[in-house]
């Protein structure tokens, strides 16, 4: 085996045994890995993910020519088991050094951008920044830490003052979103430009894609489901919580359906249905028009495939200009037409650079009103050319080419 040109230790608090790291880490290093570049993966696992998922995880590492290292992330108490993790990271973070004298610290957000300050100050390695959003911000738009309370007030403080130090020395940052770029460089926080490259949340399109449909299993649901072949289904997917507007997608169904009387809500979520039906109850919707199912993660896509329409509206706030849904490439990988809202990230833009659907105002009946009058264009755009841009905006391959470029820029 070739010495690699280049070796890159890549950090995350994040766990690869969690789906977001199978997901969302496992894939773009693997990318990197067969580009010739030497990855050693640092990741924190939760004990009862990392007992049930170790062993396909660490074989499918190997496969890829990736060295893992798995620490356990410490839940309790709050805060104090986060500055013990953090404490473990430097120094874990430091004996992979002396042993492997990595070219490269990667940051996957800002627990990890706080050990690749100390690596980089100590060791002169570069770091990639790799912010996945405005953390600080998302856990207090999300209610996550509480906004005037203490310890919380100091913490974000702190985090929005190394958010800062991080921008200003790393090597190279990450934004998921060109929104969350043009926010960063509106911040004017350094005379040096900030060299920032945009790279979206991408998905493995392979399995979303029509050809990954099951006719047999789509009959069978169509079936279980009570789908007639003169309904005409809306569909959402994924989790319903912190920043997915559950009322107003609903809203947004009542007002259509009173202009387009054969829709169909379809969820496909692993969430409690009864907290869906009952919503839907008190919007006086009818109980026959709202479907709730989970779907394998393998059988995703036949699950799409019963929809003509997908909706999903998530909070506009301040944080979320960063912020890139995974599900809207998947969407899109389905050639399905979407309304969505504006105020996300990039999605109204590449909505319309690519024709796949609506983006609404706000959450008004107007705005109800003016998506339901489109309905009929939404059924009649190119299924095809909504696939084509997936495939420019969220293929995989174009996001693992674009990580290269980074690194390659480091050398």
């Amino acid at each position: 085996m070739s010495t690699p040109q280049q070796k890159a230790l890549f950090i995350s608090y994040d766990g690869m045994t969690d789906p977001l790291g199978r997901s969302q880490v496992i894939p773009y290093l693997s990318g990197l890995s067969a580009s010739g570049i030497g990855i050693t993966l640092m990741s924190f696992e939760k004990a009862e993910r990392f007992e049930k998922n170790e062993g396909s995880v660490r074989q499918l590492l190997k496969e890829k020519n990736i060295t893992w290292v798995p620490l356990s992330y410490t839940k309790k108490p709050p805060i104090l088991s986060t500055l013990w993790d953090i404490r473990r990271m430097y120094r874990a973070a430091s004996d992979i050094y002396q042993k492997e004298k990595f070219d490269i610290v990667h940051c996957r957000s800002y627990i990890s951008a706080l050990a690749g300050l100390y690596l980089k100050r100590k060791y002169g390695v570069r770091m990639i920044f790799d912010m996945r959003g405005f953390w600080a911000d998302e856990r207090l738009d999300g209610g996550i830490w509480p906004r005037d309370k203490q310890p919380y007030k100091s913490i974000y403080n702190f985090f929005k003052r190394k958010e800062k130090e991080f921008l200003q020395t790393a090597d190279q940052t990450i934004s998921l979103t060109a929104n969350g770029k043009k926010e960063i460089l509106s911040w004017n926080i350094t005379e040096k430009p900030i060299s920032i490259t945009v790279i979206p949340c991408c998905a493995d399109l392979e399995k979303f894609s029509t050809t990954a449909i099951d006719k047999e299993l789509q009959t069978s649901l169509k079936d279980k489901l009570g789908i007639k072949d003169r309904d005409v289904v809306m569909s959402y997917l994924g989790s319903i919580g912190t920043w997915y507007m559950l009322d107003e997608m609903l809203d947004l169904f009542k007002t259509s359906l009173e202009t387009h009387p054969a829709l169909k809500f379809l969820f496909i979520t692993a969430d409690d249905p009864s907290m869906i039906y009952e919503k839907a109850r008190q919007k006086a919707i009818p109980a026959e028009k709202i479907m709730v199912t989970e779907s394998p993660y393998d059988k995703v896509a036949t699950y799409l495939s019963l929809s003509q329409i997908a909706v999903f509206f998530i909070k506009p706030v301040y944080s979320k200009k960063a912020s890139s849904p995974t599900k809207q490439g998947e969407l899109m990988a389905m050639g399905i037409p979407l309304i969505c809202n504006k105020g996300v990230g990039d999605v109204d833009m590449i909505l319309e650079d690519t024709n796949a659907g609506i983006a609404i105002e706000g959450f008004s009946q107007k705005d109800y009103q003016y998506a339901a009058s489109r309905i009929n264009d939404l059924l009649a755009m190119d299924k095809e050319h909504i696939k084509q841009g997936a495939y420019k905006y969220y293929s995989l391959a174009e996001g693992v080419k674009r990580y290269k470029a980074v690194y390659d820029s480091l050398k």
